[in-house]
């Protein structure tokens, strides 16, 4: 392939209106195998096609182009024509640090290092992005805190944490690198991952302390308020989060998020009514995680009408209750009985458009199966099985069984023809044994799905024979 195919073959997958004429130049070139390693349809051939013809020409490449397309490349997802983007950047750049050509085509700089070393930890090679960071060293380019950050972020994924902080409180400092926020988050987040929540919780100290060269910010005290939660720590993140507010850090909604749900959690629900009257009271407006964590939290100690106050307040703030909101309140209808308001409620999420899961239904059936309704659980089965909710079928008729609520004829040829038709063919011949086991009929929608499934000459023929023996003759019906 000649070099001018090479580069437009670069614009194949590129934009109807781009794919209709050809390359302007090089940098056209490079633009459009970035928006290719994008999308996933760069070809390995091709970046290196790219390369030759980058290094044979004069004009320098511009760094804004060359990182875009670096970057691109380390994000790229695994595609058929490059299974391993971080890896194709780093060896493109290897092969231009052989080029003579390369310190007038595609000088690096820091930031194209920085890139690299990103790669590498994409490639969960932190050694390799250590050699490049040395060889960045090296080069006497300098070092910023952003390629010191990607290390960090490095040395926290491989449990590294001391190394990590020796490299932010002295080796940065000794390179002329002032840590900024970000660098002290990723060690913050490396701690509380671990579960080292002190020695988090120290370094925030150390930087919210008089003088100190990084100010912690929301995001810094949010993360360790979070794992302080996690731990259980109720008092000792209640009293980070006041210091927060009297450093004149204003919480955000992801800080007042964490605090509500575990509070919630807890079952302390006046303190987390409190942060949430105080979130309101500050403008800040909360979302539907927040307004679900307390209305799970009040219904789960039975006191569902404030869980009910609270729903009706988030929907006249103008928060869409979501699937949670809704099978979090239908649920606690149904446990207390309240079968009524939990069809009311059921009927208002689809009325919204907001389509009902296997929970929800599990919910209402178990509701309506203890209080011996069994017209509304039959009605309430076979909608869930019209959807094509499967899965838990087994647990409700089993519910349904218990409760004396034994499905009929009607709902076991249902859920069976249901079971065969999304190729279930196992749990299939489980309804047809209890259709037998009952003396129940096959209905005759069922029979011709059955010599429909028989005519096929495929695997499943092997799972025909757990069939109840009764219905084998069908395989002779089929034939004829």
């Amino acid at each position: 392939m000649s070099s001018g195919a090479r580069i437009s073959s670069l614009f194949a997958a590129t934009a109807a209106s781009a794919s209709s004429r050809p390359p302007r130049s090089l940098l056209d070139a490079l633009s459009a195998a970035t928006e290719r390693a994008r999308a996933g349809t760069l070809r390995e051939a091709d970046a290196h096609h790219l390369f030759d013809e980058l290094l044979r020409q004069s004009a320098r490449v511009p760094e804004r182009a060359l990182y875009g397309f670096l970057a691109a490349l380390a994000r790229a997802p695994p595609s058929a024509g490059c299974g391993d983007g971080p890896a194709l950047a780093v060896a493109l750049f290897n092969r231009v640090s052989r080029d003579s050509a390369a310190p007038r085509v595609l000088p690096p700089t820091a930031h194209t290092y920085g890139i690299l070393m990103d790669c590498c930890l994409r490639m969960r090679r932190l050694d390799l992005a250590l050699a490049f960071f040395a060889r960045l060293l090296q080069t006497g380019l300098g070092v910023d805190a952003i390629a010191f950050t990607i290390l960090l972020k490095g040395l926290c994924d491989s449990k590294r944490l001391d190394e990590a902080l020796d490299m932010l409180l002295c080796r940065m400092p000794e390179l002329g690198c002032v840590p900024n926020v970000i660098s002290y988050s990723v060690l913050l987040k490396g701690f509380c991952s671990e579960k080292k929540i002190q020695q988090a919780v120290e370094l925030l100290q150390f930087m919210a302390k008089e003088g100190g060269v990084c100010t912690p910010d929301v995001a810094s005290y949010t993360t360790v308020i979070d794992a302080l939660f996690k731990e259980g720590e109720l008092a000792k993140a209640c009293a980070l989060f006041h210091d927060m507010v009297q450093q004149g850090i204003s919480p955000c909604i992801v800080t007042y998020s964490c605090i509500i749900h575990a509070l919630c959690k807890a079952r302390a629900m006046d303190k987390a009514e409190m942060f949430f009257r105080q979130m309101v009271d500050k403008g800040v407006h909360p979302d539907s995680v927040i307004y679900t964590s307390i209305i799970h939290g009040y219904s789960t100690l039975g006191e569902v009408d404030k869980a009910c106050d609270l729903f009706h307040e988030m929907v006249q703030r103008g928060v869409k209750p979501d699937l949670v909101s809704y099978s979090t309140l239908i649920a606690a209808h149904s446990r207390l009985g309240r079968l009524e308001d939990a069809m009311h409620v059921f009927t208002q999420m689809i009325d919204h458009g907001v389509p009902p899961n296997e929970a929800v239904y599990c919910c209402l059936i178990q509701g309506f199966c203890t209080h011996g309704d069994l017209v509304k659980v039959k009605e309430l089965v076979s909608e869930m099985i019209s959807k094509g909710l499967l899965a838990e079928a087994d647990d409700i008729f089993s519910a349904m069984e218990k409760s004396g609520c034994a499905p009929d004829s009607r709902l076991l040829n249902t859920v069976a023809r249901a079971l065969v038709g999304k190729g279930e063919i196992i749990r299939a011949a489980n309804y047809l044994a209890k259709i037998d086991e009952k003396n129940f009929s096959l209905e005759a929608s069922t029979i011709e799905m059955l010599i429909s499934l028989f005519l096929r000459k495929d695997a499943w023929q092997e799972h025909i024979k757990l069939f109840p023996e009764k219905y084998q003759f069908l395989m002779g019906v089929s034939h004829i």
